[in-house]
């Protein structure tokens, strides 16, 4: 059973630091890209940032120089490292898992196979 796990959301003030988790499990990160998108109440969900298999990484421009994404195979498991966090990426973070075809269209969530259940960032000011 394919299965994604998102943690380590919560209520963080502005400047401040968070990392998230998604723990995968029923498959091997070795073989998935893997994302983070985001949804704010009321808007699209959008791309975050992702990380292949190979270890190619794409970022959102209005994360980069912010947030890092970076995996440990040993556990399975994705990060997503965010400093200098703002207001305005108070939103539910979803990891996804699939098989692109094309990487560079990672941005659109069809693209996608496996969600996860999503963890609240709150980003206060």
């Amino acid at each position: 059973e394919v299965q994604l796990v998102e943690s380590g959301g919560g209520l963080v003030r502005a400047g401040g630091s968070l990392t998230l988790s998604c723990a995968a499990s029923g498959f091997s990160i070795d073989d998935y890209t893997i994302g983070w998108f985001r949804q704010a109440p009321g808007k699209e969900r959008e791309g975050v940032s992702c990380i292949s298999n190979v270890g190619t990484t794409y970022y959102a421009d209005s994360v980069k120089g912010r947030f890092t994404i970076s995996s440990d195979k040993s556990k399975n498991t994705v990060y997503l490292h965010m400093n200098s966090l703002k207001p305005e990426d108070t939103a539910v973070y979803y990891c996804a898992a699939g098989n692109l075809l094309l990487l560079r269209q990672w941005v659109f969530p069809q693209e996608w196979d496996y969600w996860g259940q999503g963890t609240q960032v709150t980003v206060s000011s």
